[in-house]
C-alpha cells in the first residue's frame, strides 16, 4: 500500500516539475562569492550508473527533481526554534553568517551570509561584514538589522538551541552591511554563528506579522537556495528553487525537492534501489553489503559527531538509585552488539562526547558486560531478584535502537528484569519525554548531534538543569555540574586547554552517576543514487543535503 502511493507520488511530482520548467527553469547566472567547496564524499565503491532510456519529458522532469526519503518527521519548522530533524529542512530554506568545513579542510570555517569577520584580542567583541545584493523570500531585504532582529528574536524567544547565544550582551548595527557583537565573556562567535540550529538568519517582517504558527504551517522566510511549496504534516514536503538566489543558478541543478517521509526502512531501501528515491539513510545493517554491490547505488561510511545514548530517568524509581542505572549500565554486551549489528559503523563510547570532537576523553570509564557485576549492584541496592519493569522508548523504524532494546530485554531478563521496549513515532516519543518524569518513560534512547561543534552541545544540552524539560530526558540535576559546563563555555573562547580539561572532568561525573548508557559514537552511512553529484558528508550537519550543491 505505501510503495504503490510513493510511485503515485513520484508521477505527480514529475508533472509538477514539469510544468515548472516551463516557467522558471533555472538560468545560468555566475555564482558569486562561493566558498571553497570541500572534497566529496567518497562512497565504499564507485560504480558507473547503466544509461536508462526514458520519454524526453520524463527524462527532463527526472532530472530536476531530488527526492530524500527520509525517516522521521520534522517536528518543528520555526528557524528561532527548530532543534530536531528539521535541520534539513532549516539547511536548505535559510542560511547562516559562517559556514563549518568539513573535517581536513584548510579553514574551520567558510564565509555564507558574512563576508568577512573580526574580533578584538580576547575575544569579546566580534564585527561582520555581510555579504550584499541578498534578499529573503518575502522580498524583503537582508542587512545589518535583519541579522540583529533574527538574532535577538531567536534569543527572546529561549527555546531550542537559543542558548548558543549566551555570551551575547548587546548586537549594534554599525552600518547597513556591518553588524557588531558585544559578549559577557570570550566565546567563538564565528564557530557559534555556524550552527545548524539557532543560527539562522530569517526575515523580520515575517517573524513579527506571521509568527511561529506561520512557519510551521509550510512556510519558509530565508534568503536560501530552496522555498517550501508544499507542506503534508507527518508526511512530506516539497521544495522548489528560490530564483533570486544571491548564489545564481547553473544548469543541472535541481529545481525540486522532495522531502518523503518514509519511516519502514524497507520500504526506504526499495525506493532507493528502485530509483523513486535519490538519497536516504538508516538502512538495515545487513543490506549495506548488497547495496554497495548495486551499480545503481553509492554507499558513503564516513567518521561522524555523533553518538547513540540510552538517557536514563534520574527522578522515578528504581532508576532514581544510581546503583541500579549503574547495574543496568553492566548488563548490556557493548561489545557483542557493536561486532555483531554495528561493524564499521559504530565504536563503544566513551562518555558523551564523540571521538574525534575537542573535549573527548579516550580515559573515561567505559562499562562493560557484566551481569554477576550488574546482581552485585542490584542486590545492593534492594532489588537482589530485579522484580521491576522499565519502559524504553525508540523511534519507529530505527532498526538499531529497536535490537539495543530488543538484545537489552534479553539480558536484564537474566537479571530478573522486564525491558518493555516500545517504538514510537518521533514526535510521540519526545512529547512523552517531555512529560512529568513520574509519568515518563525509563530509558529514552535518541542520537545526538551537534548545534555547533562543541562539547557545550552535548553537555548543555541534554544534562543542564532545565526547568522546563527540553532534552535533558534524564531529568538529571546537578548544581556542581551544571558550574563546572558553564565555567567551560565561558572560557573556551579563551583558553581551550583549561576548558577542555573542564568538559572532561564534568563527563566524568555523568560516568560515575550513571546518567545515562553511553552506547556508541555512529559513523555517518549514507545512500543516493550514482547519479548524484555534488555530495558532501559534514559531521557538523549530520543527514543533511545541501541541494543546491548537488546535481544529477
Amino acid at each position: 500500500m505505501k510503495y504503490r502511493q510513493f510511485w503515485f507520488f513520484l508521477i505527480v511530482a514529475l508533472m509538477l516539475v514539469a510544468a515548472i520548467l516551463a516557467g522558471c527553469g533555472g538560468g545560468e547566472a555566475t555564482v558569486e562569492e562561493q566558498p571553497a567547496a570541500a572534497e566529496e564524499a567518497t562512497p565504499v565503491e564507485e560504480a558507473e550508473a547503466p544509461a536508462e532510456e526514458a520519454a524526453p519529458d520524463e527524462e527532463a522532469a527526472a532530472q530536476n527533481v531530488f527526492v530524500y526519503a527520509h525517516p522521521t518527521s520534522f517536528p518543528d519548522l520555526n528557524p528561532a526554534s527548530s532543534f530536531s530533524n528539521d535541520s534539513l529542512i532549516m539547511s536548505n530554506c535559510y542560511e547562516t553568517l559562517t559556514f563549518y568545513n568539513t573535517p581536513g579542510s584548510e579553514e574551520v570555517l567558510s564565509p555564507k551570509l558574512a563576508t568577512s569577520w573580526e574580533t578584538n584580542e580576547d575575544n569579546t567583541e566580534w564585527t561582520f561584514t555581510l555579504r550584499e545584493g541578498v534578499t529573503f523570500q518575502d522580498g524583503e531585504p537582508f542587512n545589518a538589522e535583519a541579522v540583529k532582529s533574527a538574532i535577538e528574536s531567536t534569543m527572546e524567544l529561549g527555546a531550542g538551541a537559543s542558548y548558543i547565544w549566551s555570551p551575547v550582551e548587546s548586537i549594534d548595527v554599525i552600518d547597513e552591511y556591518t553588524v557588531k557583537f558585544t559578549l559577557s565573556y570570550p566565546a567563538p562567535l564565528d564557530l557559534i554563528a555556524s550552527a545548524g540550529y539557532a543560527a539562522w538568519i530569517y526575515s523580520p517582517k515575517a517573524y513579527a506579522e506571521q509568527g511561529a504558527e506561520w512557519f510551521n504551517e509550510g512556510n519558509c522566510a530565508g534568503t536560501g537556495p530552496y522555498k517550501i511549496d508544499n507542506y503534508e504534516r507527518g508526511s512530506r514536503i516539497v521544495m522548489s528553487s528560490n530564483e533570486d538566489y544571491w548564489g545564481g543558478w547553473s544548469d543541472g541543478q535541481f529545481d525540486t525537492v522532495v522531502l518523503q517521509i518514509v519511516e519502514d526502512p524497507v520500504v526506504r531501501q526499495q525506493m532507493i534501489e528502485s530509483g523513486t528515491a535519490d538519497f536516504t539513510y538508516d538502512i538495515p545493517a545487513d543490506n549495506l553489503e548488497a547495496l554497495d554491490a548495486n551499480n545503481d547505488v553509492n554507499v558513503y561510511i564516513n567518521p561522524g559527531f555523533q553518538n547513540l545514548l540510552g538517557l536514563l530517568n534520574n527522578q522515578k524509581p528504581p532508576l532514581d538509585d544510581p546503583l541500579v542505572r549503574q547495574a543496568i549500565s553492566y548488563a548490556f554486551p557493548y561489545e557483542q552488539f557493536i561486532q555483531g549489528v554495528m561493524g564499521q559503523r559504530a565504536t563503544q563510547a566513551n562518555g558523551p562526547i564523540p571521538a574525534g570532537l575537542w573535549g573527548h576523553s579516550s580515559d573515561l570509564f567505559q562499562y562493560s558486560y557484566d551481569l554477576e557485576k550488574a546482581a552485585d549492584l542490584l542486590a545492593e541496592a534492594g532489588y537482589p531478584d530485579g522484580g521491576f519493569d522499565l519502559v524504553y522508548t525508540f523511534a519507529t523504524g530505527d532498526l538499531d535502537e529497536q535490537q539495543v532494546g530488543e538484545l537489552w530485554k534479553a539480558e536484564l531478563a537474566k537479571l530478573g528484569i522486564n525491558l518493555e521496549v516500545q517504538p514510537m513515532t518521533w514526535e510521540a516519543q519526545w512529547d512523552l519525554g517531555k512529560s512529568d518524569p513520574q509519568n515518563a518513560q525509563d530509558i529514552f534512547v535518541m542520537y545526538w548531534w551537534p548545534d555547533y561543534v562543541s562539547p557545550i552541545s552535548w553537555l548543555y544540552s541534554m544534562f543542564h538543569t532545565e526547568d522546563e524539560t527540553l532534552f535533558n530526558l534524564a531529568y538529571y540535576k546537578n548544581a556542581e555540574f551544571d558550574e563546572m559546563i558553564d565555567t567551560a563555555d565561558s572560557i573556551s573562547g579563551s583558553d581551550r586547554e583549561q576548558a577542555t580539561e573542564m568538559f572532561i572532568d564534568a563527563q566524568k561525573m555523568l560516568v560515575d552517576d550513571a546518567v545515562a548508557i553511553f552506547l556508541y559514537d555512529v559513523a555517518n552511512t549514507h545512500l543516493a543514487r550514482t547519479d548524484i553529484q555534488g555530495f558532501v558528508d559534514n559531521p557538523a550537519y549530520p543527514h543533511v543535503t545541501f541541494v543546491y550543491d548537488l546535481s544529477r
